[in-house]
């Protein structure tokens, strides 16, 4: 899978939508303007009703800019959503400090544009954002109007609960910043590699259609070759005399029986069990498919089988020999001397289990192996350069078309005194037989 990659499938599709960052903001902007209104005049506590508006404004007149300027669709630069998510978090500190500072309940929302941030720009930038929240809480902790209360009442709350709060905004914007980060790292790993997986499977099957053009081609091609042969016959024998042009004759009609020769093969195969040749295959011959274009490159391949009677037939799959034919591959660059390709039925399941003798999966990768972006097994064969362009989406992408039969692929290593690594692949046999 070196030849995708997975950071040119999504382009700019990570960019934060500022479709979302506006609505976000309208939603903060009506819960701050209840709250305010909800204290002042619900509860009668005086505060700075006027100028907490102004601020509240700010951020209304920002999002009406932002619609003006550009439309719905429009994805942020990071530098323009890192200075949004920036405005909003100093909005808000400005609108704590003329309520209560930490003392106010909503300063827990410092959360917010770091939970944002996480999930759609670098960490760099989040961690960036994150140290102004922690500079805003602090200076907050310090300097603060008071929070809005009963006329002629104060109430301070003690220092020791203002210094927990300001801990809980540290730990939470941590925590809640490189735990949003992570599942949002995974999400997007996960999509590049299912888009991946959908180009290679895309290819596959283009290239598996060509059978059944070269069948239909060869039906087609046969009755302009059979009147191309005609005219030559007829052309040759006028041309007797003319031993120059009789040559040329000849030629041409030895070419024309070639060709014929050929489509007739191709015939002969597309008409097989009424297109059964293009349409299923044994397991053996499914097997063979596999191991045939990895012979004579170093590693010797023996391929064995393990059942009673003819062996079962399912239908033809290019995603399944792609599946197959990576695992083969991963195979290829870690054995040490040899390859075994065993395939094996019964009356109640079809397997096909693929054993190299090199050093096996590491313990650490050994039970994350098939996730996206997992590499496999240390150094291989290729070299570093090679390695270095690998993406660990072979054995997802594997696995993925695999599964899709209705298989189920289980990775493992080699019980002592055996080594090397063990990857089987089984199917139940209705499963196999009725082509997943």
């Amino acid at each position: 899978m070196n030849a995708i990659e997975p950071h040119r499938l999504t382009g700019s599709a990570r960019r934060l939508r500022l479709d979302t960052l506006v609505r976000l903001r309208w939603l903060a902007v009506i819960g701050q303007s209840a709250a305010v209104a909800g204290v002042h005049f619900g509860l009668g506590y005086p505060l700075p009703f006027g100028a907490s508006f102004v601020l509240i404004a700010a951020s209304a007149w920002l999002n009406l800019a932002l619609r003006v300027r550009y439309p719905a669709s429009h994805r942020l630069a990071d530098d323009a959503a890192t200075f949004l998510l920036a405005f909003d978090i100093a909005q808000l500190a400005a609108l704590l400090f003329l309520t209560g500072g930490l003392q106010n309940p909503f300063a827990i929302l410092f959360l917010a544009p770091v939970l944002i941030s996480a999930t759609a720009l670098t960490p760099r930038r989040t961690l960036l954002l994150g140290a102004l929240v922690v500079a805003c809480a602090t200076a907050l902790a310090f300097a603060h109007l008071p929070l809005p209360w009963r006329e002629g009442e104060v109430l301070e709350l003690p220092f020791v609960y203002v210094a927990g709060v300001w801990a809980a905004i540290l730990l939470g914007t941590g925590f809640t910043g490189v735990y949003a980060w992570r599942v949002a790292e995974e999400a997007r790993q996960l999509s590049q590699a299912l888009a991946a997986t959908e180009l290679v499977l895309a290819r596959e099957q283009h290239i598996s259609q060509i059978d059944g053009l070269a069948a239909a081609a060869a039906h087609e091609l046969g009755t302009p070759l059979a009147t191309i042969a005609l005219v030559a016959k007829e052309l040759s024998k006028r041309l007797a005399g003319n031993e120059e042009l009789a040559e040329d004759m000849t030629l041409l009609r030895e070419q024309v029986e070639r060709c014929r020769g050929i489509l007739g093969q191709l015939t002969s195969r597309g008409e097989e069990a009424d297109g059964e040749f293009l349409e299923r295959m044994t397991l053996m011959h499914l097997v063979e498919d596999i191991v045939d274009p990895m012979r004579g490159i170093g590693v010797a391949i023996r391929v064995g089988r393990a059942g009673e009677g003819a062996p079962p037939r399912g239908r033809r799959n290019a995603g399944l020999v792609y599946g197959l034919t990576n695992l083969l591959d991963n195979a290829v660059d870690f054995a040490e001397n040899e390859i075994v390709v065993e395939a094996g039925w019964d009356e109640r399941q079809v397997w096909i289990e693929i054993r190299d003798d090199g050093p096996g999966f590491p313990a650490e990768v050994l039970l994350r192996l098939g996730e996206p972006y997992v590499t496999t097994r240390g150094h291989d064969k290729r070299g570093p350069e090679e390695e270095a362009a690998g993406h660990g989406l072979g054995v997802f992408i594997a696995k993925t078309l695999i599964e899709r039969t209705g298989a189920q692929l289980t990775l493992t290593n080699g019980r002592a005194p055996e080594v090397g690594a063990i990857a089987r692949v089984a199917w139940s046999r209705a499963a196999f037989e009725a082509g997943g």
